[in-house]
């Protein structure tokens, strides 16, 4: 194939290297020319890659020339995909807002808030107006509420003593038999029989201080006390005993509060209560005396749970 017959067109054939060497070869200086000194021929470039790097030239020389060019194909092809995802997701989220389920969900939201303000706000000319620095307080359609700071406030508690039920910690310890009432629960439940409590000979194994015989039990707790002083209801009840007792107890008060547990009143020098009377906790059931097996003015008190008593220490 000769030269000749080569396209003029499109990319360069085959032969455009031989015959692109055979030219450089030509070039070349003879043997007697020193080659070191000889100035290089570089190589032809295709007319694409001539043009790129002629354009690189002037970008870096001139780049202000190229600051108001359009972007690339490649870069307005990717603008154009990020604003068409974009519009994509807008209308998914308007779709997913107003899709049936949603729309019902959201009304249901709506009704259910609504009734909720609805029971807050009964009244619906009621105002609601937010608390500022010149008012003190939010006034509403009702009018402020105001309270006398004088009135005293009272709250009883089921396991306390108060005003209105002074038995309640004992109701509370007699939930179940006397019998079965733990120590803890116990203390405290009774009241004072006297004003002022002096201890005297407490409950236990003693010598008899009449007889001196060795190994009594004294059944009660004595306290040291004037001979006519008052003597009051450790806990309300009902007086199952009141007279003499002939077991050395002299004027003696039996108080039944229930469920087992009793209380009794010894060596009294006289009685103010009588047998199915109903007493409240702190009424007067007698003076104190020193009647019966007795060496002086006190007060022998029990406490009895079904008729056994224990120490009333554990109680008071």
């Amino acid at each position: 194939m000769s030269e000749s017959g080569l396209p003029r067109h499109g990319r360069r054939s085959a032969v455009q290297p031989l015959n692109d060497a055979v030219r450089q070869r030509s070039a070349l200086p003879d043997a007697s020319t020193d080659i070191s000194m000889a100035t290089p021929v570089p190589l032809p470039l295709r007319p694409r890659d001539a043009a790129r790097r002629a354009r690189q030239r002037v970008e870096v020389a001139r780049p202000e020339l190229f600051a108001a060019l359009p972007a690339a194909p490649a870069e307005r092809g990717r603008r154009r995909a990020a604003a068409v995802a974009t519009q994509r997701s807008s209308l998914t989220s308007l779709t997913s807002l107003t899709s049936p389920k949603v729309l019902q969900r959201t009304g249901i939201g709506l009704a259910a808030a609504s009734l909720a303000l609805a029971v807050l706000i009964p009244s619906a000319g009621a105002s609601i107006a937010p608390a500022s620095s010149t008012t003190p307080m939010a006034q509403s359609g009702s009018g402020p509420v105001s309270a006398d700071p004088g009135v005293e406030l009272s709250f009883s508690r089921p396991n306390s003593t108060s005003s209105m039920d002074p038995d309640g910690k004992l109701h509370q310890a007699l939930s179940v038999s006397a019998a079965k009432v733990a120590p803890a629960a116990a203390k405290g439940s009774l009241s004072a029989p006297l004003t002022k409590l002096v201890p005297s000979s407490p409950f236990g194994y003693r010598v008899n201080p009449l007889t001196g015989a060795m190994g009594e039990l004294h059944t009660g707790q004595d306290f040291a006390i004037a001979c006519g002083t008052d003597v009051y209801a450790a806990a309300g009840g009902t007086v199952t005993f009141a007279g003499w007792h002939s077991g050395g107890g002299g004027n003696r008060v039996v108080v039944d509060h229930g469920n087992g547990l009793s209380t009794s009143y010894n060596h009294n020098s006289s009685l103010l209560v009588k047998v199915g009377q109903k007493v409240e906790r702190g009424d007067k059931v007698a003076l104190s005396g020193t009647t019966g097996a007795s060496t002086g003015c006190h007060l022998h008190f029990e406490v009895m749970i079904n008729d056994k008593t224990v120490d009333p220490m554990g109680w008071l």
